[in-house]
């Protein structure tokens, strides 16, 4: 597959490239990383090697996409997604880590991050994982995706207080309610789409419907609010 071919098979539903902004201390590595992926067609369009620099980078140039290192000088890599993804909700982060702790994976998706690949991994899996974390689908080095969901339904077993004078949930419609439940049951964006035979764009539109309809922020917590309704076990 030529340059070009690859390049056209990195763009956004809009046709542009997806804009990705790489953030890993060790200049070597980051930039292996950034070439690869310019090479495969994505537009990397900032590098970072600490994490105050990421975030005000990230927070000038807007990427689609960030691959994230977790162990950053200045400021850890948990953090730094917690700010940006606070920030710009939108933003897509995929945890790229030589760390396959749980712990450490865990943390990473409490604080926002959509995927989380091993070091491990070769470069077309992390161009296939990048490509997947610009659609919002989940990525996980096999072995940890059971790990985050089990930690899903731990959550959903303990909740948090409702505040007394919470609002009554909206009402979500039945084509969010069944896009809700397939999330909670692990599949991704696309899976959804095949399985209710509507685009990739109309589940996103779902997701986001709902998302603001509950008042969450993030796929973490539309899982556990779907896991304590019990719609991941209908």
């Amino acid at each position: 597959m030529s340059t070009h071919d690859r390049a056209q098979d990195q763009r956004e539903d809009d046709g542009r490239p997806i804009r990705v902004m790489v953030v890993d201390d060790h200049p070597m590595w980051r930039d292996a990383v950034a070439r690869d992926l310019a090479e495969a067609g994505f537009d990397v369009v900032a590098t970072a090697g600490d994490g105050p620099g990421a975030v005000r980078r990230a927070g000038a140039v807007d990427p689609d996409v960030l691959v994230l290192d977790l162990n950053l000088p200045g400021m850890p890599g948990v953090q730094v997604c917690k700010k940006l993804v606070g920030a710009a909700p939108g933003l897509r982060v995929l945890v790229l880590s030589a760390s396959g702790e749980h712990a450490d994976v865990l943390e990473a998706v409490k604080s926002g991050a959509t995927g989380y690949l091993l070091k491990s991994a070769s470069t077309q899996e992390l161009i296939e994982a990048v490509r997947s974390t610009a659609a919002g689908d989940p990525v996980f080095t096999p072995g940890l995706a059971g790990l985050v969901l089990g930690e899903y339904r731990r959550l959903a077993s303990d909740p948090a207080p409702a505040a007394p004078d919470e609002p009554k949930v909206p009402q979500l419609t039945d084509r969010e309610t069944e896009v809700l439940r397939l999330v909670a049951k692990g599949l991704s964006y696309k899976q959804i789409a095949e399985r209710l035979v509507i685009s990739h764009r109309t589940v996103q539109n779902h997701v986001q419907n709902t998302l603001g309809k509950l008042q969450l922020h993030n796929r973490v917590e539309l899982v556990r609010y779907a896991i304590e309704s019990g719609l991941d076990d209908v």
